[in-house]
């Protein structure tokens, strides 16, 4: 079966640089035997997060709560898939607010770690596409990649493309990138379909353990840090001393 690789596209431009270097994405896409899907979030409604994770864990679930807008039906087709391209303008250094959005109600997906062991988005292979003539590209896609990884995604190589041109045409390196992106997402989804196991966070740990471990290495290299301690205490009585500009010796 081949993998599915789904766009979701944050510009209110269906033809500005951020949706035409996905076009790109998906040429690589399907280069590399994948299928892709285009989704404009400005076609959609996207209601902000409400936050009620901050009040009682269980309540933030998937579907979400907030049921009377198009999150649920996108997201679903996030489950779907392999693959995720998140392609986005630049708006004051960060994605757009379509984006924000989106990603705050994500936290539906991965909060289901605390119901079900696992987050829904574990497995899932991610890239990113940035767009802006200003700077912050390269802000709005560490942004992107922190949070999806921190989600439980997988985040393939060479997973970024970005461009500062009007006319990205003239910029052969986000061409490539933005090709590649969608190339290796899928290549990457591949194997992680034919590894066939599950890869993802160990939520139940015995931490004590843990505790036993650190403490055993703070034990092991005490006599280090009092050599150090005596090193930096031998530095710092040096005669020589800067005050206010002026050298004492």
């Amino acid at each position: 079966m081949k993998p599915r690789v789904i766009i979701i596209e944050g510009s209110p431009r269906k033809y500005g640089s951020s949706s035409q270097l996905a076009q790109v994405a998906i040429r690589g896409i399907e280069d590399a035997g994948g299928e892709a899907e285009l989704v404009f979030l400005y076609d959609y409604t996207i209601k902000p997060c409400i936050g009620c994770v901050s009040e009682n864990t269980k309540y933030c679930k998937f579907p979400c709560l907030i049921d009377d807008d198009d999150f649920n039906r996108i997201a679903e087709k996030i489950l779907e898939s392999d693959g995720l391209i998140i392609a986005t303008p630049v708006y004051w250094y960060a994605p757009s607010g379509v984006i924000k959005n989106f990603i705050d109600r994500l936290t539906s997906l991965e909060n289901m770690i605390f119901h079900t062991g696992r987050s829904l988005l574990e497995g899932k292979v991610v890239g990113f596409i940035a767009t802006g003539l200003d700077s912050g590209v390269f802000m709005a896609i560490s942004y992107l990649m922190a949070v999806l990884n921190s989600m439980g995604a997988v985040v393939a190589p060479w997973s970024m493309a970005y461009s500062h041109l009007e006319d990205v045409t003239k910029d052969e390196g986000a061409l490539k990138d933005a090709y590649n992106v969608g190339y290796l997402v899928t290549e990457t989804a591949k194997i992680m379909k034919q590894n066939g196991s599950h890869i993802g966070y160990k939520p139940n740990l015995d931490t004590g353990k843990l505790v036993d471990l650190v403490t055993r290495y703070r034990d092991e290299t005490s006599v280090v840090r009092e050599r150090r301690l005596m090193e930096l205490a031998k530095l710092n009585s040096k005669e020589t001393r800067y005050i206010s500009g002026f050298s004492t010796h």
